[in-house]
């Protein structure tokens, strides 16, 4: 089964056990900013699941949130679109609505959501794991940084995870869902990371030595202890999707543009380039992504002899 959000992925298909309502409350947490934010599929998914069994629709309330630095302007400007993706229409039955805040504090009234959606998010920590100061000359968790980075990154995991958890419970009907999709890794070895920070003559040793990623790479392991400590949870089921690196991988994509293209993706400043800023200073933004681009490129060639691999979770829960 797909993951994602869209018409035939894994978080849709859970939606067919919502039991039916009038009314339906999704929320989309950490949506960023883009036409792919909206939550045509699942609003599709709904419609569907209610076409079978009455033929009416419910009315569905689509709230999504983000930091309020978000760009909500182009999510809206994207309602449109939004509509157009439906499969019936809902004029007067469908509402967008943004809500501000971070999803490790409360965002929604007791017992109001029917279904939650997470994607590319729950990896992002609340802040900057303490007792790594001696990750010198890493911005991240690899070897052959000292094993008590990766033990404080855990602990800043299990904190911000059992927190989110915590407060969704509050936020969720009993028995309603939520999928979760997020990074995450299959390596037993605590320090073992694919390489893939390209930051290197830009910026002066003692920042970097200073600054580290607000991210952690769970394993399914570490998932599954916290929801079942939290315990307002039960897991579902559990996917794990594995994506080679790079993804173009035929002959005819080995060429210079091709090459080039890999490094923007790679580049890309969606979600790193706020956290980069406040600590490294916005003059040297454009030169810092224009070598993380050259790097990437050069690791792409490398690669390709290589089964390197990211990971994505895609965690169904169920609230008790």
């Amino acid at each position: 089964m797909k993951g994602g959000d869209g018409e035939h992925s894994y978080a849709n298909n859970k939606l067919t056990s919502i039991s039916f309502s009038e009314s339906i409350k999704v929320a989309e947490l950490g949506c960023s900013s883009g036409q792919n934010t909206f939550l045509s599929g699942i609003v599709n998914t709904i419609i569907a699941s209610y076409q079978e069994i009455s033929g009416n629709p419910p009315k569905i309330d689509c709230c999504l949130n983000d930091l309020p630095n978000n760009d909500f302007n182009m999510n809206f400007k994207w309602a449109s679109s939004f509509n157009e993706n439906l499969k019936m229409d809902v004029k007067g039955r469908c509402f967008v609505s943004g809500v501000l805040g971070s999803f490790y504090s409360r965002l929604f009234a007791s017992k109001s959501l029917h279904f939650v959606h997470s994607a590319c998010s729950i990896h992002w920590l609340s802040k900057v794991s303490g007792g790594i100061e001696d990750n010198k000359k890493n911005v991240y968790i690899r070897k052959p940084c000292p094993l008590s980075v990766s033990k404080s990154y855990l602990d800043q995991f299990q904190k911000d995870f059992s927190l989110f958890l915590k407060i969704r419970s509050k936020e969720v009907v009993s028995n309603r869902r939520m999928v979760l999709i997020f990074r995450g890794r299959n390596a037993f070895d605590p320090l073992y990371r694919e390489s893939y920070h390209y930051y290197g003559g830009i910026v002066k040793e003692s920042d970097v030595d200073s600054f580290n990623l607000q991210f952690y790479d769970a394993g399914e392991e570490e998932v599954r202890e916290v929801v079942q400590i939290e315990g307002s949870f039960e897991i579902n089921n559990i996917e794990i999707h594995e994506h080679l690196v790079p993804y173009k991988d035929s002959e005819e994509d080995d060429n210079e543009t091709c090459r080039l293209e890999f490094g923007e993706m790679m580049a890309s400043r969606k979600g790193s380039i706020e956290i980069l800023v406040a600590h490294f200073g916005y003059s040297i933004i454009n030169r810092l992504f224009e070598k993380y681009a050259q790097n990437a490129v050069k690791y792409h060639i490398v690669s390709r002899s290589c089964n390197k691999m990211t990971v994505n979770f895609v965690v169904s829960l169920n609230r008790k």
